[in-house]
């Protein structure tokens, strides 16, 4: 499975950046039961029917768009809610590069309690120096911000 900056950030959970509609029968041969899509219905290569596609080969899917100009405290809120109702699945969150997600995955990780250093993908390692204010003020959020 050749996925956009794959990574395997928890043994349940994979990230990636958007898939080929031929991926996706790869995805489920991987084990994966549930795809998440942060990403937007507009996006240069957001795939139209990809929730058919998903459910096509048995897997679950979830789209929550989450615009990259303005990622909200509401978006990790309802992201939080996906991801704890799969709490028990094998799971796919992916954007277009998987610098969203990465995002979100830092920190519902991080407010489930794992280390920051274990819930940073290799690509947040890459961005977060260069991040720009409207993400820093997204992984400034708390817990009492999306409760």
């Amino acid at each position: 499975m050749k996925l956009l900056n794959f990574y395997q950030i928890t043994p349940r959970i994979g990230t990636a950046g958007q898939p080929k509609p031929e991926d996706f029968p790869a995805i489920a041969a991987a084990g994966y039961q549930v795809v998440i899509n942060l990403a937007m219905h507009d996006a240069d290569d957001a795939i139209a029917e990809e929730g058919s596609l998903v459910s096509k080969v048995g897997m679950s899917y979830f789209h929550l768009p989450v615009p990259w100009e303005a990622p909200t405290a509401d978006h990790l809120k309802t992201f939080i809610g996906i991801m704890d109702a799969v709490a028990d699945k094998q799971v796919l969150v992916h954007c277009q590069v998987n610098a969203r997600v990465s995002a979100f995955m830092l920190k519902y990780l991080t407010f489930k309690g794992v280390s920051e250093a274990n819930a940073t993908t290799p690509l947040m390692q890459k961005w977060k120096p260069q991040m720009d204010e409207t993400w820093q003020a997204f992984l400034a959020l708390t817990q009492e911000d999306v409760a």
